[in-house]
């Protein structure tokens, strides 16, 4: 019987697609929209040749196939074929850049080295030493270039060294790396691959990776792409067109046709690819999605063929629309054919400091400018400026007739169904009579807005848009989170026509001040939110649902008020109820003697200070408290909640409950409290044209009326267990309803949505009927994860709520574990061998095992040991191997894991369990914490190591004691009163020691 595996199947599809062996290519001839006319017949010829790694002429400690540059060098240089030995010093400059990986950090070497790779360094070849630039690669004509797909590539040395399935080189440089795995095993998926790059090659030989422009991940069900560095829950898929279906071998063939082309490849290196530092100052790689590729290319053909002038852009609020901008302003501005253009960016935020700003800033885009008076704005546009212009359109408002009449001016609209639609869109039109305009909104347009799809939307387009990205692909794609909502006690909602006299009555066109005007003319609206007992009723109970529901998970929350009195009315209540430092008000004010409000003015850094804060898991600011400030364009992963005591509608409320779907590690959903009833018709509150739009959120009365079937579909699993049976009996018996990877994969399947499930709901009193049942459930899918952790989307980590549930209720405890003994003893292993029942000997040996490697599940000599014992137990499945034979395997295997065991340096561990704990303590090290980092550690240790005994993580008394000791250090003799840190230390402790 022929067998599918990752070799014969999905590498072997991959090679054949891509270097073309089944002369399907035409399939995957390019859009026309995207590309020049002279490159659209040079790309349809290009293709990848297949070369095995053996015949490649490098050494194996080689990252680049040396002869193949020297040889591109000399083709592509005019002054180095002339003196082919320049080649030579290229070369050696090109060597040192992966010797430099350990000092300079990948992310740092891959950024030097794409600046070879895009043409940006020179070299002193000139006639009079002058320097000129060396090429690599020619970006002009595509077929200069060789283009060379391996697989079985080994470095650093040919045995022992790392075997990559994929690399995909253009002149002897690798720019993609591939990873392949099985088809055929659910559990095994595309995040196996991913983490063999990110977690495996990247940290041992990084090298690999310093030339490196993507990875890439396949199963032959899913593709999933990403960076150097690059967190494996942002891989993302790559689709073109409509289609985007994912599952099968010609689903992935579909993605790899249209992403892994030699044009899209080098387009994405040289146009699509963004160095950026972060807020902790960290230098980051950040590579394009494929919405943002299709938006953006689809900008740039229409600037570049002269027509149509305008396009609209829809791609859902969090999906990656400033980046988007970045990359369309940094591709056109370094356009062959527009002639040096300007391209304007503009915001409809008064003091430019957006989002997109900070993108801009952040990923140090060259010749970036911004226009913040009328003044500069007519200057830079009268000495005709050839820059990236950052302006708001209150600016044009202000402008005077025609600023320049140029036709390649780009303007690039942000929110176009706002401001830009009426007298101020009117006045930037006239003022840029010829400039293309492109309008990009993060929200749908309703149909009777005809004046948007007037101002942008071109006849060419169907429906209106240029480029349409929907809530529900980047739900899909994984780009953002869906959103929940959850209605409160009727009791503090207010009158219906209030609500409506109050909303009519606020306008988005005006200022805060004037919106603050108007709503004190909607007095009985004010006059009801306003009342003492009802704002101290919903502090209350933002308070109590934020250290229930958010707060243990890790995540922080906004609080969105009627205006700006309500903003401090709110705060003085929530001071009272956590302390002061808790919570902080962001809102517009003057600052002068008369602003009432003049006490919390936050100059703009202090703000900039503040937000950083916020997004700092270990900062105690928990809660922002806005009125209209950060409901547009502010982005906090770490907000998951948004408590909603204002009325708001269409545009606005989507932009706003949209700051919480942003992915954050661990975070399932975004969830918005309401407060106002706003939700109780979603079709009124979302007024768009399309169903979809009015799905963006769920009630969290869904998911509950979900959760009995959910939990049913996984018991379903173990007909006739008794769940009431501890031990190993009780897990025998579950696990016997399992037999084998299909079933266990089909329960996983199940599991995880159930966990998800509970996750959103927790701790709901509705989960109290299911909380034996799940906790059970959670028992049996830990005891048949796979020992080795592959298959990491179905056998996902634990959610924070219930791995709290397992701790307070072990239901199946662990029985002594004296596998030491049954590897070591002559009488013991004959009496097994001659057993009676060799299948259930076998059992209680392998959950024995499982046990033994997972303690050691980062070393990798455990995690190929843990491979083993999952390949053993499925040729017993298989009925290859016979049970007193498995059983025998079992016990070779055991007294191997027994030895290795030995030989794991114990100060190693010690050593691991210290490093874990001093990094936890000096990250939140401050002023008010002024302690001795080195002292807490060892105090710690010393305590731990006293009071812990083997497997005290499984029983109730170990885990107790064990906090008693660590409360004894943290709580009273360092006085660090922090539950976080605490729960952190602890986990620390429990994977440590």
């Amino acid at each position: 019987m022929t067998y599918f595996n990752e070799g014969n199947t999905v590498e072997q599809f991959v090679l054949d697609t891509l270097s073309d062996r089944d002369n399907q290519w035409r399939v995957a001839e390019p859009k026309a929209d995207y590309l020049d006319s002279h490159l659209t017949l040079q790309i349809s010829s290009l293709k990848w040749r297949f070369v095995s790694a053996e015949e490649l002429p490098r050494q194996h400690s080689n990252v680049l196939v040396e002869s193949m540059i020297r040889d591109a060098l000399i083709r592509l240089n005019p002054e180095i074929k002339a003196q082919p030995d320049r080649a030579d010093e290229v070369l050696y400059r090109l060597r040192t850049i992966p010797l430099s990986v350990q000092s300079e950090g990948l992310v740092r070497a891959n950024e030097l080295f794409a600046e070879w790779l895009r043409g940006e360094k020179s070299m002193p070849f000139g006639e009079r030493g002058e320097h000129t630039p060396v090429r690599l690669i020619d970006f002009e004509n595509l077929s200069n270039n060789d283009y060379v797909i391996t697989n079985q590539w080994v470095y650093p040395v040919k045995e022992g060294g790392r075997r990559f399935d994929i690399i995909m080189l253009v002149n002897g440089i690798p720019l993609v790396v591939g990873e392949a795995k099985t088809p055929v095993r659910p559990a095994v998926t595309w995040v196996d691959g991913a983490s063999d790059i990110h977690n495996g090659y990247e940290q041992s030989v990084p090298q690999m990776f310093v030339p490196n422009v993507f990875s890439f991940a396949t199963e032959g069900k899913c593709y999933r792409y990403g960076s150097v560095h690059m967190p494996i829950d942002i891989w993302g898929p790559w689709h073109e067109g409509d289609n985007k279906s994912e599952g099968t071998l010609v689903d992935v063939q579909r993605s790899i046709r249209s992403m892994l082309r030699p044009d899209i490849v080098l387009d994405i290196l040289q146009n699509f690819t963004l160095f950026a530092t972060d807020k902790k100052h960290r230098r980051i790689k950040i590579i394009c999605r494929y919405q943002q590729y299709e938006g953006a290319n689809l900008m740039v053909a229409r600037v570049v063929k002269g027509y149509p002038k305008k396009g609209l852009i829809w791609h859902f609020q969090g999906s990656g629309k400033s980046l988007l901008m970045v990359f369309a302003a940094q591709k056109l501005r370094m356009h062959r054919k527009l002639g040096n253009p300007t391209v304007m960016i503009v915001v409809d935020r008064i003091d430019l400091d957006t989002q997109i700003t900070a993108t801009f800033n952040a990923a140090d885009i060259p010749n970036m400018i911004g226009a913040a008076t009328r003044q500069e704005l007519q200057s830079l546009l009268a000495v005709d400026t050839r820059k990236i212009i950052i302006t708001t359109i209150h600016k044009f408002g202000e402008a005077d007739g025609r600023l320049n009449e140029r036709s390649n001016i780009i303007v690039m609209v942000d929110e176009a169904h706002r401001t830009q639609e009426g007298y101020l869109g009117r006045k930037m039109r006239d003022a840029l009579p010829n400039a293309f305009l492109f309008g990009l909104t993060g929200t749908p347009i309703n149909k009777r807005d005809r004046n948007t799809f007037w101002a942008f939307g071109a006849n060419e387009d169907e429906q209106g848009y240029m480029s349409r990205y929907s809530f529900q692909d980047s739900i899909r794609d994984k780009a953002t989170l869906p959103l929940h909502f959850e209605a409160v006690d009727v009791k503090l909602h207010i009158d219906k026509d209030a609500i409506d006299e109050a909303y009519s009555q606020m306008t988005d066109e005006l200022s805060e001040l004037d919106r603050d005007d108007l709503a004190k003319r909607a007095a009985k609206m004010a006059i009801l939110i306003k009342a003492p007992a009802r704002v101290n009723a919903i502090c209350r109970h933002i308070v109590k649902h934020f250290q229930e529901k958010v707060d243990p998970n890790g995540f922080k929350a906004q609080v969105v008020t009627f205006d700006r009195e309500c903003c401090v009315l709110y705060k003085k209540a929530m001071d009272e109820l956590v302390g002061p430092e808790a919570s902080a008000i962001v809102m517009h004010t003057q600052g002068g003697k008369s602003d009432e409000y003049a006490e919390w003015k936050l100059a703009k850094d202090e703000e900039g200070k503040l937000l950083d804060r916020f997004r700092d898991p270990n900062d105690p600011l928990k809660f922002l408290i806005v009125t209209s400030k950060l409901l547009t364009g502010f982005d906090a992963p770490i907000l998951q909640v948004m408590y909603l005591d204002k009325p708001m509608k269409d545009h606005n409320l989507l932009q706003a409950i949209c700051r919480t779907n942003r992915v954050y590690p661990g975070k399932t959903h975004g969830l918005i409290v309401d407060y106002l009833g706003i939700f109780d018709d979603v079709a009124t509150a979302l007024d768009f044209d399309e169903k979809s739009v009015q799905k963006v959120i769920t009630n969290l009365d869904d998911l509950k009326e979900e959760l009995p079937g959910m939990v049913a579909r996984c018991l379903a699993f173990f007909p006739g267990v008794d769940r009431t049976v501890s031990g190993y009996e009780g897990l025998i018996a579950a696990q016997d309803c399992l037999p084998d990877n299909e079933a266990r994969d089909k329960f996983a399947a199940e599991y995880s949505v159930l966990s998800r499930l509970w996750e959103a709901l927790s701790p709901d009193p509705c989960l109290g009927l299911y909380e034996k049942d799940y906790n059970w459930l959670t028992q049996v899918y830990e005891s048949v994860k796979p020992p080795s952790g592959n298959g990491k989307l179905l056998w996902h980590a634990l959610g924070a709520k219930t791995i709290e549930l397992v701790h307070e209720n072990v239901h199946l405890e662990t029985v002594r574990d004296d596998l030491d003994t049954l590897v070591m003893d002559a009488e013991v292993l004959e009496g097994l061998l001659d057993a009676k029942d060799p299948d259930k000997k076998s059992k209680e040996i392998e959950i024995k095992l499982i046990a033994r490697l997972r303690k050691h599940k980062d070393n990798p000599r455990f995690v190929a040991l843990g491979e083993r014992l999952e390949k053993l137990k499925e040729r017993h499945e298989q009925g290859l191997l016979h049970s007193l034979d498995f059983l025998k395997e079992l016990l070779t295997l055991a007294r191997e894991v027994v030895q290795a065991e030995k030989q794991v340096d114990p100060v190693d561990e010690q050593a691991k369990a210290k490093a874990a704990l001093t990094e936890l303590f000096a990250e939140v090290k401050s002023g008010k914490t002024p302690m001795v980092v080195e002292r807490i550690v060892t105090d710690i240790d010393e305590i731990v190591r006293l009071v812990r005994f083997p497997g005290w993580q499984n029983t109730k008394a170990g885990e107790r004691e064990v906090q008693k000791a660590l409360r004894k250090v943290i709580y009273v003799k360092y006085q660090v009163k922090d539950q976080d840190l605490f729960d952190k230390a602890f986990g620390y402790i429990r994977q440590y020691y």
